[in-house]
């Protein structure tokens, strides 16, 4: 999770009257990448899942902005396959956020009818991801599986 409060201690942080800073996390998007902030406008309020994706080489942070989402991760199996038994929903409002590592499989869902989110990831994904589902070529930064439907509660 990120969006943690100003640390008391830390050297990579400063606060005055009109400002505060801290570092709160060292985004890795895999070697040679070029990171990337890309806008998301979510509007899937369904609480069914019945896909998961899983980006290979980059993490990637999600930042609601307009409205909460629900971001669902789980591990990856021995095979890369999704966990299931270790997933896991978080209800994200507007500055928390979430930061999956590669390997972590994911959904996100709204909470009200529409969220806009900065996202951080890597721009070969991007491009990568855009020309798949534009149906030019297969995926291969990202893998996107079919799972039974799971259904959120809370």
């Amino acid at each position: 999770m990120l969006g943690k409060p100003y640390p008391v201690e830390s050297g990579a942080a400063y606060r005055n009257t009109a400002t505060s800073f801290w570092q709160e996390h060292l985004f890795d998007p895999g070697p040679n990448g070029q990171v990337e902030i890309l806008w998301v406008t979510y509007s899937d309020a369904s609480r069914v899942i019945t896909r998961l994706e899983v980006h290979h080489l980059t993490q990637q942070a999600v930042v609601p902005l307009t409205g909460e989402i629900i971001q669902v991760v789980a591990t990856s199996d021995k095979e890369g396959a999704p966990e299931l038994a270790t997933l896991r929903a978080f209800r994200l409002a507007p500055g928390v956020a979430i930061c999956m590592r590669p390997g972590v499989w994911h959904a996100t869902r709204t909470s009200g009818p529409e969220a806009t989110c900065l996202m951080l990831t890597r721009r070969s994904t991007t491009l990568d991801l855009v020309s798949h589902l534009s149906g030019a070529h297969p995926a291969l930064e990202t893998s996107l599986r079919d799972v039974r439907q799971l259904h959120i509660t809370g």
